[in-house]
């Protein structure tokens, strides 16, 4: 596998934070509802963005960086799916106006993006020099495959957020309702005071946080190289923001899609033990040295693991809902 030229990492990031500052002034510049061909338009050009890089890729380097791009991407793009829940029950819990869904979904990838690059950087310093960093992600991408399975219980988590909003706006002074999409409104009596968005943004950016801890283990169980984690990260964020006007009314068909995720962290931190068995250096562990049984499962057996586990959740779902469609009927 060959090395990325300079300039290619260097363009890459150009181009891509460009794309997103452009995003960004489309939203505030003009904030509103997009249709579902605006935002089905939207997903799809960023998709064939994400592949088009995949291209590149095998171009610049070969088949191995880039079927990691895109096993890494497929799995960041499906965790942040799985954020898109979280988000949707924010929205609604918090009765934020359709118009200016848009703008909190936009602060919320910025934050997201902040907190994953922290996390990669980190991370990849600690894998340089403390590979049974491994056993660890490993251990704990298989406890949250395990938590992913089970089922939620709701009421905890009302109780938490609110506890939060008491907590915020117990120190904060704060209106009951939005004023458009402003963080800080003026009262009557002439006062600056922060609206319930300054709420919304701090449970998106504790969620984004929370998501963060666990997809950075996940992807660094795919590839190593800290430009092909970010640069998943960045073609997984882009486009979400459509996305959840695109599926937003389609998310509660998508019954399986924990399932999916459970399966697919779970392999991925089966896959980081063994690589953390493959290059063992502790002393307690067969003496610090490699242990010889312990396979390096394959970029292309990963990709078709991952691709695999997404297709027949989505196919199980669609079926899933047509029989519950045919029920009413058959009474």
């Amino acid at each position: 596998m060959h090395n990325l030229p300079v300039w290619f990492e260097v363009g890459s990031f150009a181009v891509l934070g460009l794309i997103l500052l452009a995003d960004l002034l489309l939203v505030i510049r003009r904030p509103h509802i997009p249709s579902m061909k605006e935002a089905g338009l939207w997903v799809a050009f960023y998709v064939g963005l994400a592949l088009l890089f995949a291209v590149m890729l095998f171009i610049f380097t070969g088949a191995e960086f880039s079927g990691q791009f895109v096993a890494g991407w497929v799995t960041e793009y499906s965790l942040s799916i799985d954020n898109l829940f979280v988000f949707i029950i924010i929205m609604a819990r918090f009765s934020v106006p359709r118009r200016y869904q848009q703008e909190v979904l936009m602060v919320g990838i910025i934050i997201a993006l902040v907190l994953r690059g922290i996390f990669i950087m980190v991370g990849a310093v600690v894998i340089e020099q403390f590979s049974a960093v491994f056993y660890i992600f490993g251990a704990f991408l298989l406890w949250t495959a395990w938590k992913q399975s089970r089922p939620e219980s709701e009421g905890g988590d009302e109780d938490k957020e609110n506890f939060l909003i008491r907590g915020v706006r117990r120190i904060i002074p704060m209106t009951d309702t939005y004023d458009a999409g402003r963080l800080r409104t003026t009262t009557a009596a002439g006062k600056k005071v922060f609206t319930p968005m300054l709420v919304v943004f701090v449970t998106i950016g504790i969620t984004d946080l929370l998501f963060a801890v666990d997809s950075i283990p996940a992807i660094f169980g795919l590839t190593q190289s800290a430009f092909i984690v970010f640069t998943a990260n960045i073609f997984a964020l882009m486009g979400l923001r459509q996305l959840y006007f695109l599926l937003g009314g389609l998310m509660d068909r998508l019954v399986y899609l924990k399932h999916a995720l459970s399966v697919i962290l779970a392999f991925i931190g089966i896959k980081l033990v063994l690589h953390a068995m493959h290059v063992n250096e502790l002393p307690f562990i067969n003496g610090g040295h490699s242990i010889a049984w312990a396979p390096e499962i394959p970029t292309f057996v990963s990709l078709a693991v991952i691709l695999g586990t997404m297709a027949v959740a989505i196919v199980a779902s669609i079926v899933h809902a047509k029989n519950k469609e045919r029920q009413p009927n058959a009474g």
